[in-house]
């Protein structure tokens, strides 16, 4: 399940530098989502597999205000802005195979990358710095597999560190799979923007999601 479009950031503000610092070292290496996939922190080479999932999602109509595929040139800035902050990641869920083995162990690596998330700003001004925009995209081999709830909850967990008080989901009003996913996640609707979108063939309607956090006993 794919979710909304990804607003670029304009600017971060970032939490306390302890916060932040071990937010970072954690995610480096990355994280177990169950046996199958680990999430980490997106890195310079993962761009093209991150458009590829972003560029897939671009024909349903459903996920993302864009109508033509991007390139990695019209979104490195973007991406480089991501990259380069302390409390607006990317993150990358990558699938795990096994490496090689032994008669009492099997070694696993991260290979594929399976779905991607990132928090944006949710607006360019200072005061806004402790509300984030939350998207998540999936490869569409992992559809329908709960891949997109645990990388949501996850990035739910990761919040606090970044000095992130509110989490935000902007959502088109016909994507009845993704409304139900961050509803069962506790987001309640704080706004409703009709008649937003020309989306070549239809007009949609936009719909703000959003949950405070503020701490990790609040993800549910």
């Amino acid at each position: 399940m794919t979710h909304y479009e990804n607003a670029m950031p304009d600017a971060v503000y970032p939490a306390t530098c302890d916060d932040v610092c071990a937010s970072m070292t954690s995610n480096l290496a990355g994280d177990k989502l169950n046996e199958r996939f680990i999430v980490q922190r997106a890195d310079t080479e993962d761009l093209p597999a991150i458009l590829a999932i972003y560029n897939q999602s671009i024909a349903g109509k459903q996920a993302t205000a864009n109508l033509a595929p991007v390139t990695c040139e019209e979104r490195q800035d973007w991406f480089d802005e991501h990259l380069n902050s302390a409390t607006r990641p990317i993150y990358v869920v990558k699938t795990l195979s096994n490496a090689g083995s032994t008669s009492k162990s099997s070694a696993r690596t991260a290979s594929s990358i399976a779905a991607w998330g990132s928090f944006s700003d949710l607006y360019a001004r200072p005061a806004y710095h402790i509300s984030t925009e939350i998207s998540i995209y999936l490869h569409k081999d992992y559809h329908a597999q709960g891949l997109g709830s645990l990388l949501a909850r996850w990035m739910l967990t990761q919040a606090p560190s970044l000095g992130i008080r509110n989490v935000i989901a902007l959502i088109f009003a016909h994507n009845q799979p993704s409304l139900g996913l961050f509803r069962k996640l506790g987001f309640e609707q704080w706004g409703y923007m009709p008649k937003v979108c020309d989306m070549d063939g239809f007009i949609a309607d936009v719909l703000m999601l959003g949950k405070a956090v503020k701490s990790n006993d609040d993800v549910g």
